[in-house]
């Protein structure tokens, strides 16, 4: 794994920086648009003490203190931890449930205006409104994750054999030090807790999709229970507050811990600190309750659209998970025997058929990798392959910006964002804004070409394509 003298060709390509080497897995034409802004970046990450192996996936575009679309490796015994490489919004992550509904059943626009309202109506998407879920302990949530939930908000728990729910993520619980808890000051527990269950804004959504089974992988895309033209439900979301708590408060000791150290780069917004270190510690075991909280909230979305589906379609309305799964993380795994300490931020990780490493009921096939597409585009259901083991198995997360919100508002039209969303056709992508104008910088035109990214991991042997899903419908937070 982590094959340092991998040849290049037309998918890969080690660039030499003064710091490192940092592995770029894009085709030719993603590779000659990322500019030198994100080499500069990865140059900075590289002089992190013992760093081991880097990379960048195809949709990497320039972030605070590291570019989203990182993979950065440290040996577990001498791993330094960086909320940089992790991201704001600790856990952010993607679910996919499905349906037994078909697209022929929402093919009316008026139903699937119908159907964005209800769901709305369950999952407040302003910034300052309450989530439904008012009766959950928030220190459950961040102990146990989903087994933090009561029983009602987890109704397949009455029936294990059919039950999906905690089996079929990439972790239903993080353990960690829970005296960490302690440091997160009582008036930020306040607002994590009023938003347990809602999406936030920015790219976050919530997308009624059809699925287009991919031939090659048909019998796999089976034995996940998909079939062509079925109607999933795919979630993006994080831990909202809670993340946000952390950062504010660990920001501070990570510095103050830099400082004592004599530790820094070029960029002073690239925060880091020996996992060994108090305040390594301490933000290790606080980003783990982050995963908990966001791994729950994107649970709780998926609750109140199957509500919001049941209320207006009807209680013969069956959803069940298809998986789980975060991109914005670090944690300890384990590859070819030997411990590592590995940082995700806006990557995937897409683990192959038969990896010990796969949920039990994914170890036959590997486990679904769940990849976004910008609004109106395509979304991508994905399994690993064995060679994506010189990655840390890590690949895309979405289609990536190619543009600023302020750069899209100026540049992109709201015809051309309505063409997008197919705007007065039979074939109308529904949005919960009577106005597109409030979210034209979330437009299609803001990011790369989520087609040429799958291309790409594609071509770089890193997964295969399971199925293609067509968006019918969207949430949006504002």
């Amino acid at each position: 794994m982590l094959r340092t003298n991998e040849r290049p060709s037309a998918y890969y390509r080690p660039v030499s920086l003064p710091a490192g080497d940092v592995h770029v897995y894009a085709g030719d034409e993603l590779y000659e648009a990322m500019g030198s802004k994100v080499f500069e970046m990865a140059n900075n990450n590289l002089q992190i003490p013992n760093i081991r192996y880097m990379s960048y996936t195809p949709d990497v575009h320039v972030g605070v203190g590291t570019c989203i679309g990182t993979t950065a490796v440290w040996d577990a015994d001498e791993a330094y931890v960086s909320p940089s490489i992790v991201g704001s919004d600790i856990g952010c992550g993607m679910r996919v449930h499905l349906t037994n509904l078909r697209a022929d059943d929402l093919k009316e626009v008026k139903l699937r205006r119908k159907l964005v309202k209800a769901i709305a109506s369950y999952l407040p998407v302003e910034e300052h409104k309450r989530g439904h879920f008012s009766d959950l302990r928030l220190e459950h949530v961040l102990r146990k994750g989903l087994h933090g939930l009561p029983g009602k908000y987890v109704p397949d728990a009455y029936t294990p054999r059919q039950a999906t729910s905690l089996s079929h993520v990439e972790c239903g619980r993080y353990p960690f030090d829970e005296e960490a808890l302690n440091r997160i000051p009582e008036p930020l527990w306040h607002r994590a807790h009023r938003q347990l269950g809602t999406l936030g804004n920015g790219n976050h959504f919530a997308e009624l999709q059809a699925v287009e089974i991919h031939e090659e992988n048909r019998d796999v895309a089976e034995k996940w229970g998909l079939f062509d033209g079925q109607v999933v439900v795919m979630i993006h979301s994080g831990s909202r507050a809670w993340g946000g708590a952390v950062n504010q408060f660990c920001g501070s000791e990570v510095a103050k811990t830099m400082r004592r150290l004599g530790l820094g780069t070029a960029d002073p917004k690239l925060a880091f600190a020996p996992l060994d270190s108090e305040a390594g510690r301490t933000y290790a075991n606080l980003m783990y309750s982050a995963l908990n909280y966001a791994t729950a909230n994107r649970h709780l979305i998926a609750y109140a659209i199957r509500e919001a589906l049941r209320d207006e379609l009807g209680p013969q309305v069956k959803t069940s998970t298809l998986y789980d799964l975060m991109h914005n993380y670090a944690w300890e795994e384990e590859h070819d025997g030997r411990k590592l300490f590995v940082h995700r931020k806006g990557a995937t990780r897409a683990l192959p058929p038969g990896h010990p490493a796969n949920p039990a009921p994914y170890l036959e096939t590997g486990h679904p990798a769940l990849i976004p597409g910008s609004m109106g585009t395509a979304s991508y259901l994905m399994v690993g392959r064995p060679e994506g083991a010189r990655n840390c198995y890590s690949i895309c997360h979405g289609a990536g910006r190619i543009r600023s919100r302020n750069a899209t508002k100026q540049l992109v039209t709201l015809r051309e964002f309505e063409a997008a969303m197919r705007v007065g056709t039979e074939d109308e992508i529904v949005v919960n804004h009577r106005a597109l104008e409030a979210i034209l910088d979330e437009s299609p035109q803001a990011y790369k070409n989520v087609d040429q990214i799958i291309d790409s991991v594609v071509g770089a042997e890193l997964a295969s394509v399971v199925a293609k899903c067509r968006p019918l419908a969207t949430v949006k937070g504002v």
